[in-house]
């Protein structure tokens, strides 16, 4: 996903990760359009497949409902692009950003410390910069980079989460 999301910034001749929106990729020029499209669709493709599978091992957990809402918020994006009505894409990132950045700081209750503590910090600088975002305080960083503060500690959650998952499976399988 990130890597595709930086492909389409490399590909949009004029681009500004400071001034410019994400989601401004899926309405520039091709091939950016179509890179940023197809990533952030497959992004909450895998955020619902990734919901699913922790449905099955932790049945009472909110982490699957809340990376559920985020996925289909990140396909809503995907599909209903900021040419579409606005409010509808705008909706859809919401979505997305919050559940996403909700997931990130639950996720503090299925990891050992000192996880733990970096997942709530990472969740609550996506939540802040959402506020800030939400209320056009950019901090010197420009809508695009306090965008960027909402999505990558999300990303890095992700990585680091995924890792976790996988650790913690293979101590299970091997011992």
């Amino acid at each position: 996903m990130l890597f595709m999301v930086h492909l389409a910034e490399f590909l949009y001749s004029g681009y500004s990760t400071s001034q410019n929106y994400v989601s401004d990729l899926g309405v520039g020029p091709t091939p950016s359009r179509w890179i940023f499209t197809a990533a952030i669709i497959l992004f909450g493709l895998m955020a619902l497949l990734t919901a699913a599978l922790l449905r099955e091992r932790f049945r009472k957990s909110l982490i699957w409902p809340l990376l559920s809402l985020s996925g289909i918020g990140a396909i809503g994006v995907g599909v209903f692009n900021e040419d579409y009505i606005p409010a509808v894409h705008a909706l859809f990132a919401l979505l997305a950003f919050l559940f996403g950045n909700l997931a990130v700081i639950y996720s503090c209750k299925m990891v050992r410390s000192p996880l733990s503590y970096l997942f709530i910090l990472l969740g609550l600088i996506g939540l802040s910069a959402l506020v800030l975002l939400g209320s056009s305080t950019y901090l010197g960083l420009g809508a695009g980079g306090m965008e960027r503060m909402i999505f990558y500690p999300a990303m890095f959650w992700a990585l680091g989460f995924g890792a976790y998952l996988l650790a913690e499976e293979s101590k299970v399988s091997a011992g």
